[in-house]
């Protein structure tokens, strides 16, 4: 189930072309696995291919404040943080960069012992002179979010339970 919605909002310096993008699937695994993959963000490149690598910055475990590094098509090296963790129920991956802000929220709901629903929420909004790229930048970031989760369902539903 895939939603979206684009938004030109007003402010005081002109436009700023904002997108949030909605998906929604069901992975046959416990919320546990499925949260221990998605928080383990310095391990992404091994299952997500809109990833070249990644790494962890932070020392410890996942958590709040924990500090990755990617290295994205078209953006190269983006230091990301986990915000928003609450074990086994819902994180947001935030990238620090120049050209955007926004995060991808992943949200889980146990829907069976063995079985989570993921709602993902990717905001994008482009700053400087990726304004005017705000629609590419959109169609971009729905091709990815459903390649993120395709490539999350077949990793953890494909792993040995």
């Amino acid at each position: 189930m895939f939603g979206n919605s684009w938004a030109d909002l007003d402010s005081a310096h002109g436009r700023i072309a904002v997108s949030s993008l909605r998906l929604t699937q069901v992975i046959d695994r416990p919320a546990e696995d499925v949260f221990a993959v998605i928080s383990d963000a310095g391990n992404f490149a091994s299952w997500n291919p809109t990833i070249k690598s990644s790494r962890q910055l932070s020392e410890g475990p996942p958590r709040s404040g924990t500090r990755v590094e990617w290295v994205l098509a078209g953006f190269g090296k983006v230091e990301q943080e986990l915000q928003e963790f609450e074990a086994n129920r819902r994180v947001r991956i935030v990238p620090h960069m120049k050209a955007m802000s926004g995060g991808h929220r992943f949200m889980l709901t146990r829907e069976a012992a063995s079985r989570t629903r993921v709602d993902h929420e990717l905001q994008m909004t482009p700053r400087g002179l990726f304004k005017v790229m705000g629609p590419m930048m959109a169609r971009t970031g729905r091709r990815n979010l459903q390649a993120t989760a395709d490539a999350l369902k077949q990793h953890l539903e494909a792993a040995p339970t």
